[in-house]
């Protein structure tokens, strides 16, 4: 028999997202609705093992839809990778009278709720919150199309330098091993290439794209570039330097827009998709549901075992891929 969840605890974990305040917001009122206490748990995991508890109210959460980064604050906790830190956060939670968790956060997160659920059999419902996109199960993350339109306006803006001096700008985004940010705002900016894990680029690659700017007679070019490094530097630098050294008579730079692209107001799009998947979560966790994360496909809310959004590899759209080369001509 399911034992009844009164108070729902609320985490965010790992890099913050546009849209976290959103979901938490509508965690904090679907669970108020139906008369469930709710605790925020500050500092992710690490909040846990200290006892770093704030009572919710509805209240609590007013004027936070807007508002980028996350109210609870977030941090990435070695001691949560232990047992023992792990055993602490049990207890505290235990003390304080927390039934259920929900944790928003990335695949790191999203692994370590796996864990913890698995240890101590607690109901645990996750929110893909992350500007990757990169988790199994669900077309978009919370924080994905925040992130991808504030680098469709540095793109933009870069391109009046670009052409202003016929350079080649690499510009590198987030993503970790991920090209999903890379390969979208390219298309969405009309840029002329993206270079992704997902598509290896080898010297002949790079070869045929200065080879489609000489026919185009076009001295100025940008590539979006996924963060993963090449021969241990990050990938802007080394694809940047290969043109240096291969083709000098370009002029190549490089622009790395970092954690400006987790900052700012969350999108329409986002709010809408972490409330919706904020009110998702309370829903599951009525229905019985535990150790699901909340994802969205084709439009419709789905249930997707945690321990599948995290080993599975999301695959990009190939058709993508083949938009942009086409475009790009």
């Amino acid at each position: 028999m399911e034992r009844q969840i009164n108070t729902i605890g609320i985490l965010t974990s790992g890099g913050d997202a546009p849209g976290m305040n959103a979901a938490i917001r509508a965690i904090t009122r679907t669970a108020r609705f139906h008369s469930m206490n709710v605790v925020g748990v500050m500092r992710g995991y690490q909040g846990l093992i200290d006892g770093e508890f704030v009572k919710f109210t509805s209240s609590s959460v007013s004027n936070t839809i807007q508002r980028g980064g996350t109210i609870l604050k977030t941090a990435r906790s070695q001691a949560f990778m232990e047992a023992d830190g792990r055993k602490m956060a049990y207890e505290n939670m235990v003390s304080a009278g927390i039934d259920a968790l929900v944790v928003i956060g990335g695949n790191g997160s999203l692994t370590g709720a796996q864990l913890f659920a698995r240890e101590y059999d607690i109901p645990i419902i996750g929110l893909p919150g992350t500007i990757d996109n990169d988790l199994y199960g669900t077309d978009s993350t919370i924080g994905y199309d925040s992130a991808l339109n504030t680098i469709v306006e540095c793109v933009d803006k870069i391109r009046d330098t670009a052409n202003s001096h016929d350079r080649i700008f690499f510009i590198e985004v987030m993503g970790r091993d991920a090209g999903f940010l890379a390969q979208n705002s390219a298309i969405a900016s009309g840029a002329e290439a993206a270079i992704i894990p997902e598509s290896a680029t080898d010297v002949d690659q790079l070869a045929e794209f200065i080879e489609r700017g000489k026919r185009k007679s076009k001295n100025s070019a940008i590539v979006l570039v996924s963060e993963a490094q090449k021969d241990g530097v990050g990938g802007a630098l080394y694809y940047a330097d290969r043109i240096k050294k291969e083709y000098p008579q370009f002029d190549a730079r490089v622009t790395i827009l970092g954690h400006l692209q987790r900052g700012g107001k969350p999108s329409a799009y986002d709010r809408i998709l972490a409330s919706r998947m904020g009110y998702a979560a309370i829903e599951a966790l009525l229905e019985g549901q535990r150790n699901v994360m909340i994802g969205i496909k084709n439009d419709e809310i789905v249930y997707v075992p945690i321990s599948r959004a995290v080993k599975m590899n999301k695959p990009i759209n190939q058709e993508l891929i083949a938009v942009l080369n086409v475009l790009s001509m």
